[in-house]
């Protein structure tokens, strides 16, 4: 009798211990990870969406920058992270679409050895030129190209990124040869577009816009089927003209993911709480104005697109190697 009723107490105490733990890790911070370097555009989406995310879990989400590797470490941590929800990738579209089919020594497989919980948006890019350049229009730049074969230089965040391949998609389809130029990042290569060192490079148009619409540089057209509603006066890249780029149809975008091996039920409830924070007013009208769509969506949704783009980037990609 003495031993059933000790054992019956140390289970009490054992699982009462056990319900400590898991109130006080259900209140621990939510480690929000990024790729890419505080200021930038995905940094930028990541800590408008902490605050709303974490309304909603009530507890903190905190926004960890961990760059190198083409964003890839930031998505390794996360990898290597407990299944317990307090680990999150906040990921841009090129790392988990693009990378695969470039990186020679990826050291995961996003298909995987990770869990999509829920997508956050979609974006476009604009491309833009040194404001002294002598075209205004992607006709005129065609033309100029078409006569001045190699003579044009174009900027991005480094290859095998979305704004190289997307310059280089367009450079194909429209018959004009250009030269790329790395560099570290969006924000050095438009600081060179602006001082004339290059001539042009795509960037996503919630950063881009505070550039054209101060006059540093010229926008040339966007990337997405139809007209950005805050560049409304900006043509797309389909109304040119110019054989080739009939439908032309260039995006990205951001999802949330965990590690691989995480409960249906976390998945569940982690889905929900993200969709209700885009919900919210404040965040939809802040990713309205940077020129975001909104993407709300089941993690299902996110896993089918980032495996048909997985395969469209592969052919794209043919030939080109990042170590």
């Amino acid at each position: 009798m003495i031993a059933t009723t000790r054992r019956i107490l140390l289970s009490a105490l054992v699982l009462g211990t056990a319900s400590t733990a898991f109130a006080q890790n259900a209140q621990a911070p939510v480690r929000l990870m990024v790729g890419y370097s505080a200021g930038g555009p995905v940094d930028q989406g990541a800590r408008l969406f902490a605050q709303a995310l974490s309304k909603e879990l009530g507890t903190p989400v905190t926004v960890e920058n961990k760059t190198g590797a083409n964003a890839t470490l930031a998505g390794m941590e996360t990898v290597r992270a407990r299944p317990d929800g307090k680990t999150l990738w906040f990921a841009a579209s090129p790392t988990i679409t693009i990378s695969p089919n470039v990186m020679v020594k990826m050291q995961f497989d996003p298909a995987k050895d990770l869990t999509p919980l829920a997508p956050i948006l979609s974006y476009y890019n604009v491309l833009v030129v040194n404001k002294d350049q002598p075209y205004s229009t992607v006709k005129e730049l065609v033309d100029y190209a078409k006569a001045n074969p190699g003579q044009l230089s174009y900027g991005s965040a480094g290859v095998g990124g979305s704004n190289h391949l997307g310059a280089l998609l367009f450079a194909t389809r429209s018959g004009i040869e250009m030269n790329h130029v790395p560099y570290k990042g969006n924000a050095p290569a438009m600081t060179d577009v602006i001082g004339g060192q290059i001539h042009m490079m795509k960037d996503i148009i919630s950063t881009a816009s505070t550039y054209i619409n101060s006059g540093r540089v010229r926008a040339i057209a966007v990337t997405s089927p139809t007209r950005n509603a805050s560049l409304p006066n900006v043509p797309t890249f389909a109304e040119s003209g110019v054989a080739g780029l009939e439908g032309f149809d260039v995006g990205g975008w951001y999802g949330v993911f965990g590690p691989k091996d995480m409960s249906a039920e976390q998945v569940a409830e982690l889905n929900k709480a993200i969709n209700a924070a885009l919900s919210q007013p404040e965040l939809k009208q802040r990713y309205k104005e940077l020129g975001y769509d909104e993407w709300i969506g089941s993690p299902k949704d996110l896993a089918d697109r980032a495996a048909k783009e997985r395969a469209m980037w592969a052919t794209v990609t043919k030939g080109i190697e990042v170590n």
